[in-house]
């Protein structure tokens, strides 16, 4: 069974100008960064978020 191709093997057939660089990856978690910022600041789970990280629940008490 052959080996599975190593992601260089695979980036080396692309011309060099189309080969992924690290701008385009800063570029990606730059948007991707500003995406999830701009869908918080849309849905504000602030309420959510106060009840389920910060505030203590009291325990239930069983009879």
């Amino acid at each position: 069974m052959p080996a599975a191709a190593s992601t260089g093997r695979l980036f080396r057939s692309l011309p060099p100008h189309r080969r992924l660089q690290s701008t385009d990856m800063a570029a990606v978690a730059g948007w991707s960064v500003a995406g999830l910022a701009t869908a918080i600041w849309l849905v504000q789970p602030f309420d959510w978020i106060k009840k389920t990280f910060f505030e203590k629940q009291e325990p239930e008490e069983q009879n």
